[in-house]
């Protein structure tokens, strides 16, 4: 009899892939063994040619929910005589392919076990089996095994043992597998850091009498501390947003049921799905007229027409959202700026300055991870990512690199990310915060840290953005030298359309294809900070076609954090002049602002900061207190128009000529006025300016003569925006969004990997011509744009 070897890679460690080949194995009456490589899964068996065949037919068709296949090889390898069949475990110590598997929430035949009286591991906290818990938050070495995680620290007592030994158990072969007996433990302490209970059911009754008295609680969650409170409690949320310095931001809320979202929001298919998926994700819901299910919106959201709803993702927030039975806010805990607290010294350091009590347990989390957050537009279904972290990160499956050697993206800034190429493979890490603190810079530092670490690799070829004021670019000149590494540098927006071209499979498109990339910033070739800009892709090569007039940039970070000052900037030169902009300012403001604007080198084409003065001329923000704070008061306020008329607008701010391939903004600030002084209101104008720019696609579209369209960028998140396009563009042209990134910074990095891996060519002005002009005159440049 023949000896065969099936080798599969991909995600297919930690979803429970061996002992589905070990069941087969067994049906089949077939010798041999499975193991966990450090490039994925062997299996080596004996059979006859026809039975190898079936036997690999199988496993690809009854793969585990969780798993992913990317790879998989059937071949006949020279005799070796088996006795039975196993799983081995060993160590291997060659190059590791492997794709680590996310964070899985828990599944159904968890739930039901955790609710069961009769189970043994009824209401244990940290229940999970092969379908879900945790992954990529625990695990410290490749290839996928309990001794290679956090986990080993709890020795499995003889009956969790025999279950992880019995070919039949949900558990066979559980890396988390454990119990009560032993297991993790849980307590909760107070602001003098005693343990007030240890015991898990006093802990579980007290967060409930806790909540209900209006406390806060930070709880140690799946990759990191959440901070608890009721959310039908005004006092309690105002203490939280008092004491974490988030006056308007918005919370998003667990509900302990999906029948109870329901209820509440106007739930389409596609929400219910992602709420209910094993990524378990934030999802932006709707909420139904008059049905606010006791939750005070206008607090949760201020000023927003959704809510971040979410479901129980791991045991211990089910206990708590059933027992408790009420929404209750679930926000990520840190300190105003930083990112997401994860280990408990500083938790215990940090946290007792907001909660009044910290409920933690016995088990460490190896990487940090925020909930992911998500939404769906309701015309067409178009998934958004805001978010990309737990229960997504880390894989990225649809992409095989063209160069083999170790490549390291390091992404951009506001929303930071890397991006890492190793053995043939892709990875693209969670969202890493803003790399402005130095708390997410160590964040970032740790994470890269752990995966070359995991993958015992050093990059030869290093990644980044072309702005010389980022973090991203600082790290990347630094592990350059570290590594001995070739550093190159990317132009921003030129690596937000790689992203997108390559999510959608366009690097090699036979037809030119028009790109969109609107965001807040990035820094241009010619030393100006762009951001509305319109990229032809054609032959491998990128030009800059057209993009919105340039008009002054000021005051260095103020003006993404004032609109006023945006709408100062953005109508510099129109008429006539927005009279209510005065207003805005004090006189020794004005003056000096005025002075600035006269006199500045720097300009920008910026679409994130014309969504910002346009909000701020229609008196909905001024200063922000979160990113995006402005425009997502603008799109709402669209909406509320959409609502009551539907998609109709009979006008545009821009008309059909672009002189010199610029879009002139001052036409959109002329319209604005005259609407304002003709007493149009507001929402109108928010939906005529959403509106316009779905015409300004058009007009430029028809002046390119190109029919395929690709859009990325943080304007993107606006899911009334890509709705629109697609209602109104989409028997026009072919519409191409991001799928499985955020069309936000964090697939800056990823775009950086596919610009170098494809030799992509800047037309106007050669990579290295860019390269050398930021590092010769790079004083000049961080002068020029106020670092």
């Amino acid at each position: 009899m023949q000896t065969h070897h099936i080798h599969i890679n991909g995600i297919v460690q930690g979803v429970g892939f061996r002992p589905l080949i070990y069941t087969l194995a067994k049906e089949m009456h077939l010798n041999g063994y499975v193991k966990n490589g450090s490039d994925g899964l062997h299996v080596l068996f004996n059979a006859s040619e026809h039975n190898a065949g079936l036997f690999f037919e199988k496993i690809k068709r009854e793969a585990p929910i969780g798993s992913k296949i990317i790879f998989s090889e059937l071949r006949e390898i020279n005799n070796i005589a088996f006795n039975g069949f196993t799983i081995v475990v060993e160590n291997d110590t060659s190059w590791k392919r492997v794709l680590i598997s996310p964070d899985k929430a828990i599944c159904d035949e968890c739930r039901n076990e955790l609710h069961d009286k009769n189970n043994r591991r009824y209401r244990y906290p940290f229940i999970t089996c092969t379908h879900c818990g945790p992954r990529y938050s625990v695990i410290n070495a490749l290839p996928y095994e309990r001794q290679d995680t956090f986990m080993q620290n709890f020795p499995m007592c003889t009956t969790c043992f025999a279950e992880y030994e019995m070919v039949l158990d949900r558990r066979f072969f559980s890396q988390t597998n454990s119990c009560k007996d032993c297991g993790i433990e849980l307590c909760i302490k107070d602001k003098g850091s005693f343990s007030l209970f240890d015991d898990p059911e006093k802990v579980l009754l007290n967060i409930s009498v806790f909540i209900g008295e209006g406390k806060i609680i930070a709880l140690k969650g799946i990759g990191g501390y959440l901070l608890l409170c009721d959310a039908t409690n005004i006092e309690a949320i105002s203490l939280l947003r008092k004491r974490k310095h988030r006056p308007a931001k918005p919370f998003a809320v667990l509900y302990p049921s999906i029948g109870i979202i329901q209820q509440q929001f106007e739930l389409i298919d596609e929400e219910k799905i992602m709420l209910q998926s094993e990524e378990a994700p934030i999802v932006l819901l709707y909420p139904k007229k008059g049905s606010s299910g006791g939750i005070l919106i206008d607090d949760v959201a201020p000023g927003l027409n959704r809510v971040g709803a979410m479901l129980p993702y791991t045991p211990l927030l089910d206990l708590i959202s059933k027992d408790y039975g009420k929404p209750i806010i679930a926000t990520s805990a840190n300190i105003s700026g930083s990112p997401i607290i994860h280990s408990d010294l500083d938790a215990f350091d940090n946290l007792f300055e907001i909660a009044d009590y910290i409920v933690t347990h016995s088990n460490k989390i190896a990487i940090p991870q925020d909930d992911s957050v998500v939404q769906v537009s309701h015309n067409t279904s178009q998934q958004i990512i805001l978010r990309r972290s737990r229960g997504y990160a880390p894989s990225f499956l649809h992409y095989t690199p063209q160069k083999k050697p170790c490549v390291l993206a390091t992404g951009a800034f506001i929303k930071s990310s890397f991006t890492f190429s190793v053995n043939s493979n892709v990875f693209v890490s969670q969202f890493l915060g803003s790399g402005e603190t130095y708390e997410s810079q160590e964040m970032y530092k740790n994470t890269l840290d752990h995966w070359l670490e995991l993958y015992d690799a050093a990059p030869l070829v290093i990644i980044t953005d072309a702005h010389p004021g980022y973090f991203s670019h600082q790290y990347a000149i630094e592990l350059g030298e570290k590594y001995k590494a070739d550093v190159k540098f990317i132009q921003h927006h030129e690596a937000h359309f790689a992203a997108v071209l390559a999510e959608n499979n366009l690097l090699y498109s036979k037809e030119p294809v028009l790109g969109i990339i609107w965001d807040g910033t990035g820094l241009g070739t010619d030393g100006n900070m762009w951001g509305g800009e319109f990229f032809k892709y054609e032959n491998n090569e990128m030009v800059r076609y057209c993009h919105f007039d340039y008009f002054p940039a000021i005051a260095g970070d103020k003006l993404a954090l004032e609109p006023r000052i945006a709408a100062l900037c953005v109508s510099a030169g129109a008429w006539p002049f927005p009279e209510t902009l005065r207003d805005k300012f004090t006189e020794r403001e004005w003056n000096n602002y005025q002075s600035m604007v006269s006199t500045t080198r720097l300009f920008s084409s910026s679409a994130g900061r014309i969504f910002d003065a346009v909000a701020s001329l229609l008196g909905l923000c001024d200063k922000q207190t979160y990113e995006g704070e402005a425009a997502m008061y603008l799109q709402s306020l669209a909406e509320n128009y959409v609502v009551e008329n539907g998609w109709v607008m009979n006008d545009a701010y821009f008309k059909e000529r672009l002189h010199n391939y610029h879009i002139p903004v001052s036409n959109l600030i002329q319209g604005i006025v005259m609407d304002m002084k003709n007493g149009k209101s507001t929402k109108y104008i928010a939906a005529k300016f959403h509106y316009s720019l779905v015409c300004i696609i058009d007009i430029v579209a028809k002046n390119s003569g190109l029919t395929k369209i690709c859009c990325s960028g943080g304007v993107f998140q606006n899911s009334l925006l890509t709705d629109w396009i697609q209602i109104a563009l989409n028997k026009k042209y072919d519409l191409y969004f991001h799928k499985n990134l955020s069309p936000n910074d964090e697939n800056v990095s990823f775009g950086q990997l596919v610009y170098y891996d494809n030799n992509i060519q800047q037309s106007q002005l050669p990579g290295r011509a860019l390269r050398n002009k930021t590092k010769k005159n790079e004083k000049a440049v961080l002068e020029k744009i106020n670092i």
